[in-house]
């Protein structure tokens, strides 16, 4: 048998494929698509190639009637004003979590977590006992004139409620990690506290505060169990969208429920993909790799 020299495989370690750092990748990744197509994807394929069956006029006619739009503004209007009060609300909570030490923290800490556990329907019956017209708070509100239960107020109050711990814990730990250094050094630079703030502190905060405004967002188009006891149910002035659904549902038109459907996903998307790049210029513009 001719020796075949050494030096022959000097070359052959170039073309091997480095070990991955995680093992099994290909085994996780098919699984993971796997899963996401089964849970989520073809869920929401379904709802698109139903909406298609039902062809461009009939859709239209589903999906653009008065009182459906009515309900979708309804739905991502008060779901939009709801996580714009809780970013900024959120915001200050978290400020005040991590940066301050006082009695009770832990268990204020604590009660932020309680909407994840609280079912909705409980949430909803315990806000619309509160802000009724004979509740704790609406017998005190109603002689002014000012009604919030069976009102789109009512709405915003309940999705603030459930909105609020995506923000806080979204944004929490993001400023838990901030180096106090950068403050100290823009203080020895001169700069004021607002100035801290504003130029140092905030943009390193921004991309999660979107995150959690986004989460938040998206939790409040869909929510129904604590919406529907305070906000009246009335249509054309505080009917959801969601509940239309369900009222669609149990009217067997399956055709009218799989509209709105598709319509709501739509929204959906557009605006959480307009969320999505603003966190990615943000974070470009910051120099923020990944």
């Amino acid at each position: 048998m001719t020796d075949i020299p050494v030096s022959s495989f000097a070359g052959f370690g170039r073309f091997k494929k480095a070990p991955s750092i995680l093992p099994g990748f290909g085994i996780t990744m098919g699984f993971s698509l796997a899963y996401l197509s089964l849970i989520v994807l073809i869920p929401l394929a379904g709802v698109f190639i139903n909406s298609a069956a039902l062809g461009w006029e009939g859709f239209a006619s589903l999906a653009f009637d008065p009182r459906t739009v009515a309900a979708l503004k309804l739905s991502f209007g008060t779901a939009l004003v709801a996580a714009a009060i809780n970013a900024v609300a959120g915001l200050l909570l978290a400020w005040v979590l991590v940066r301050y030490q006082f009695p009770g923290k832990r268990l204020i800490d604590a009660a932020i977590d309680l909407p994840f556990a609280l079912p909705t329907a409980v949430a909803g019956l315990a806000l619309t006992a509160l802000f009724a017209p004979n509740g704790w708070v609406g017998q005190f509100l109603e002689p002014l004139g000012l009604k919030v239960a069976y009102t789109p107020a009512g709405i915003v109050i309940a999705l603030i409620f459930i909105g609020l711990p995506f923000v806080v814990r979204t944004v929490q730990p993001v400023l838990a990690d901030f180096e106090k250094a950068l403050e100290e050094a823009a203080a020895t630079l001169g700069a004021n506290r607002f100035q801290t703030i504003r130029n140092v502190v905030f943009p390193s905060l921004l991309p999660s505060l979107l995150t959690g405004f986004a989460l938040a967002f998206a939790r409040g188009v869909g929510e129904y169990g604590s919406v529907i006891f305070i906000a009246g149910n009335i249509p054309y002035r505080s009917e959801i969208a969601p509940l239309l659904i369900v009222i669609r549902l149990e009217e067997f038109n399956y055709a009218g429920a799989t509209a709105i459907a598709a319509v709501m996903l739509m929204i959906s998307f557009v605006l959480l993909f307009v969320i999505n790049l603003l966190q990615a210029w943000n974070r470009k513009r910051l120099g923020f790799s990944g």
